[in-house]
């Protein structure tokens, strides 16, 4: 039976909005200068007539979610603009009424059928893969979770029981989570901070020898400098994939820069995570990796707290990719290839150990593959995609809202601090960093919280 909290769409309006990066960032070798935000309102009404306007936004990071080695960075590019213009169209023209994420279950078919013939229109060598695709369409998801919160005024993750959710998890996911909801795997109320993860690009300069000339904007430079700035204490580390020297070395460095510096603030306890963003060609090189920094490296390899996605996204195309014995030693997160509760069965049985919440995938799906990772013990983690204003407030409240989430990944402080500008004044203890986290307390308004 529907509920009084239900909704429907009653408009949806959007726009692009475009940043340049202060820094270059490189994604899975390819570097990118900018970023295009997709940003979406949608305006709702519940079963009971309670109105209200849900927010959502989100870089359409084609370089990640539609890699050049598909397409050329133009066309995948001007595919995701495409495809959020018709997402938008035929989200405007749904008239079921429900709770989001039930409605994000039966968007997410047209939207995938919308890419399906969009790559046949546009000729694409390569079809926009699912991942893509929910890239694309994350802000209206997290605009509908925005609204309904809204408009029955409450936080939208104080509406994922029973109460407010018809179906049960078995219905998202399999039947052995029949009679269960999301509430169970998630909190009431904001954890107060959460330590943020600082990416260190593969192009970062480290110390004042790597910079040839300074940008002179305000913000710090090298490793040294934002260590220093936010308090850091966890540390994600880009890494190439395919020279296992270079790797090593740059583990190394990390850790020899670091541990002066914090030496230098009395600190003793810091962490690392590294992120080969699908480059290696074999799960053979993550282990001479993990085991040369052991060796060569015993801090640096003790203070290592998990691996991201190390070897090709497509799991299928690559079944002799066996995360177990890599697994053993660290844990080793999916990322890339997490686009549903199939590839996240398949990524487990593969030996994939944790699991890589990220926004930009949609609310719908952060949360329940969040759920799917508590159930089945699995590592987890929130990451990011360079999200500034409203994108890394969404991310920061499923960091803060998840159980089992220790911290937060956000760079866009590094690489586009632009896009921050009033978000900042607005929301300080977010995009402020003190001490090395985040101030999510303040995420205790209605919808997403902010």
């Amino acid at each position: 039976m529907p509920k009084p909290t239900d909704i429907r769409i009653i408009d949806v309006q959007y726009d692009f909005e475009e940043h340049r990066y202060r820094t270059p960032l490189k994604f899975g070798g390819v570097p990118t200068d900018h970023c295009i935000l997709f940003n979406v309102q949608i305006n709702v009404q519940t079963l009971g007539g309670k109105k209200a306007t849900g927010y959502g936004s989100m870089p359409l990071g084609n370089v990640w979610a539609f890699p050049p080695k598909y397409v050329p960075f133009d066309q995948s590019l001007a595919a995701m603009k495409e495809l959020a213009d018709l997402a938008v169209k035929s989200t405007r023209n749904c008239n079921l009424c429900a709770h989001p994420l039930e409605l994000s279950d039966v968007l997410e078919s047209e939207f995938l059928q919308l890419a399906e013939g969009l790559s046949e229109r546009m000729v694409l060598s390569t079809p926009i893969p699912k991942l893509c695709t929910a890239v694309t369409t994350s802000p209206i998801d997290a605009a509908l979770h925005d609204g309904f919160g809204k408009a029955n005024g409450i936080k939208s993750y104080n509406g994922l029981d029973e109460d407010y959710v018809t179906t049960d998890l078995g219905h998202f996911l399999d039947s052995s989570f029949s009679g269960k909801y999301l509430d169970q795997y998630t909190t009431r109320h904001p954890k107060p901070d959460m330590p943020l993860y600082h990416l260190i690009g593969a192009l970062d300069p480290l110390t004042e020898t790597d910079i040839t000339s300074r940008l002179n904007d305000g913000l710090p430079e090298t490793l040294s400098e934002w260590i220093d700035a936010d308090g850091l204490t966890h540390l994600k580390i880009k890494l190439n994939g395919n020279d296992l020297e270079w790797d090593v070395s740059r583990v190394l460095a990390i850790d020899r820069i670091t541990a002066e510096t914090q030496a230098a603030r009395g600190v003793k306890t810091w962490y690392y995570s590294a992120d080969f963003n699908e480059t290696c060609e074999n799960v053979e090189y993550l282990l001479e990796f993990l085991n040369r920094i052991q060796e060569e490296g015993r801090q640096a390899f003790d203070r290592l707290a998990y691996i991201e996605q190390p070897t090709d996204r497509d799991l299928e195309a690559h079944p002799e990719n066996k995360m177990h014995k890599a697994a053993e030693i660290k844990p080793v997160v999916i990322d890339e290839s997490l686009t549903d509760y199939n590839t996240f069965l398949l990524a487990r049985d593969q030996g994939y150990s944790g699991v890589a919440i990220k926004a930009c995938k949609g609310q719908s799906q952060a949360l329940l593959m969040g759920a799917a990772a508590q159930e089945f013990g699995m590592f987890l983690a929130v990451q990011d995609l360079t999200c500034p204003g409203a994108s890394f407030l969404q991310s920061a409240g499923l960091a803060s809202h998840i159980r089992g989430v220790t911290a937060i990944e956000g760079n866009a402080r590094q690489f586009c601090p632009s896009a921050n500008d009033g978000w900042r004044d607005e929301y300080p203890s977010i995009f402020n960093i003190t001490n090395g986290t985040v101030g999510t307390q303040i995420l205790t308004g209605p919808g997403l919280g902010y």
